[in-house]
């Protein structure tokens, strides 16, 4: 045990235990629910890890972890060598060399295999409701007034600003479909829908 905590407070594997602490931290917040593991914006990109589609926060504790146990490794290897003064010095620039080069090549390999748990999607806008249905949450719809409530593809649900061109009867309860969004204004136009005549409800 004092070995071990020799070769982590020492160099160079105390530069990685310290990151590591952050890390732990950062999953314990995320476990508890105070924090997401998304809160670093963004995927990985580029050729540094080999491509995006893994959160960096998952990819940071990659490379955080591994170099560190690395480190940790070459750290306990050198002290038992029994290595001092300028020798002992280069062993250890040797270890944090290593330790950098395998943990990135290493996360990188992983981050590769992971990419297929965390797949390319584009992020949600409002023109993914356009062609959906939805019901209207106000007592009426017209040019200028009106909401209604959409259900997304992955189930969620938003409440949205709607208008119609004309004075067809929309009401509260009623179903409309949204056939168009209006940039400038922020609304989507909408137009009212039977849901019988959805071809999708047909019976055979």
């Amino acid at each position: 045990m004092t070995e071990f905590l020799a070769a982590a407070l020492g160099f160079p594997a105390a530069l990685f235990s310290a990151a590591l602490i952050v890390v732990v931290a950062f999953w314990l917040l995320v476990l508890v629910g105070a924090a997401e593991h998304t809160t670093f914006n963004g995927d990985v990109h580029g050729p540094v890890f080999g491509g995006g589609g893994v959160p960096v926060s998952v990819a940071v504790s990659l490379l955080t972890g591994i170099s560190w146990f690395i480190s940790l490794a070459g750290s306990v290897l050198v002290r038992r060598s029994g290595a001092s003064g300028v020798a002992g010095a280069a062993l250890e620039a040797g270890v944090l060399a290593a330790a950098l080069l395998c943990g990135w090549a290493l996360t990188r390999f992983l981050v590769g295999r992971l990419r297929r748990a965390f797949p390319d999607r584009p992020p949600p806008s409002r023109l993914d409701f356009v062609g959906l249905t939805c019901t209207i949450r106000t007592g009426s719809v017209s040019g200028d007034f009106g909401q209604a409530e959409v259900a997304a593809a992955d189930g969620s649900t938003a409440l949205v600003q709607v208008r119609q061109s004309g004075t067809d009867p929309l009401g509260l309860g009623s179903t409309g479909l949204l056939y168009a969004f209006d940039d400038d204004g922020e609304f989507f136009w909408v137009a009212p829908y039977d849901t019988a005549l959805d071809p999708r409800d047909a019976r055979t």
